[in-house]
């Protein structure tokens, strides 16, 4: 599992903006006791001290003789610095250490693994830089809605589309829920407004939710950020350059509407590159396109094709336009 870097480092400022507000609350919590009961700063001040010379003892080789006195010391003004805070009306804890994780002190990191407050930051992150598949917020599985899908059969016995489409959804399903190392790449294809999009956001959401980094784009806007890495004369290609990164890093890319691009040397090139490196380097991909295997193939190379033929999974989609049949609807109970 591969965590998008550029993501995590969103996360651990949020969580550092999130430390700097605790920290900004306790101190004015602490400039408010002060205030009221001013004896709680001098005995602050008391068992700071102790505190030190506690580490000065144990530090010294005559030292442990006076570590049992230290210590009792400490308990004393700790007791007396609860008296005082509840003779000032204040719970006995309210100036005791607040993080927002106890279990990793608000540094992201439970001993050498990243702890869950951190990975939830992240996730927030990941969804946000997902927010573009995720146009309409209900892309779940729950929601996806079979009954837009014929159910009649063909006259050449083929399975209706909705039949079709029942196998491509649970397909996606087990697809989502079992991700990892040993998955399989997909091709999604058929005409536009069957759901490979929304199938596609489907699966992110679950892989996402999973810790999986996964990245969104269209193609056009993939092979525009490897052309400004690879034509553009200005030394501002760093944002393009990282881009062009994740697209060959993340756990799990969706490259949607392959074909409405400007097919050229360039792109059919940039294409051969993003299937062959993600093969090679065992990450997983989903393509989606309009175009029919033999559209594709006139389109881009053999190679490309073979690899497509070769190591995805052919998911055809059928039925009829379904965001026409969703407007359609519409207007008829206008």
């Amino acid at each position: 599992m591969a965590l998008d870097g550029k993501l995590l480092a969103r996360a651990k400022a949020a969580l550092e903006e999130k430390r700097k507000l605790a920290e900004d609350l306790f101190e004015r919590k602490v400039l408010r006791v002060y205030a009221v009961a001013p004896q709680v700063r001098a005995l602050d001040s008391e068992i700071r001290a102790t505190m030190t010379a506690l580490v000065r003892a144990a530090l010294t080789p005559d030292g442990e003789s006076q570590i049992a006195e230290i210590r009792s010391r400490n308990i004393l003004l700790q007791e007396q610095r609860r008296r005082e805070l509840l003779q000032a009306g204040f719970p006995v804890d309210y100036l005791d250490d607040d993080y927002i994780c106890p279990d990793c002190r608000d540094t992201g990191y439970s001993g050498t693994k990243i702890c869950s407050c951190l990975m939830n930051l992240y996730k927030e992150e990941q969804k946000k830089s997902l927010s573009n598949l995720f146009k309409l917020g209900d892309e779940t599985f729950d929601s996806f809605d079979l009954s837009y899908y014929d159910d009649a059969s063909t006259l050449d016995a083929d399975p209706s589309a909705r039949k079709s489409m029942e196998i491509i959804y649970d397909t996606c399903v087990e697809y989502a829920r079992k991700f990892g190392e040993k998955s399989v790449n997909l091709f999604f294809n058929g005409n536009p407004g069957l759901g490979k999009t929304f199938l596609s956001a489907c699966i992110a959401h679950v892989v996402a939710d999973n810790g999986y980094s996964v990245v969104y784009d269209m193609s056009s806007t993939i092979f525009s950020k490897f052309e400004e890495v690879r034509f553009s004369r200005s030394d501002d290609t760093e944002e393009a350059r990282n881009e062009t990164k994740r697209y060959l890093d993340c756990d799990l890319l969706i490259l949607d509407d392959l074909g409405t691009e400007m097919t050229t040397a360039f792109t059919i090139s940039v294409l051969y590159d993003i299937i062959n490196s993600r093969l090679m380097t065992g990450k997983k991909t989903i393509i989606s396109s309009n175009l029919s295997l033999n559209e594709l193939r006139h389109r881009y190379s053999e190679q490309i094709m073979s690899r497509i033929e070769g190591d995805y999974q052919l998911l055809t989609f059928r039925g009829s336009d379904i965001r026409l049949k969703k407007r359609n609807a519409f207007l008829e109970q206008t």
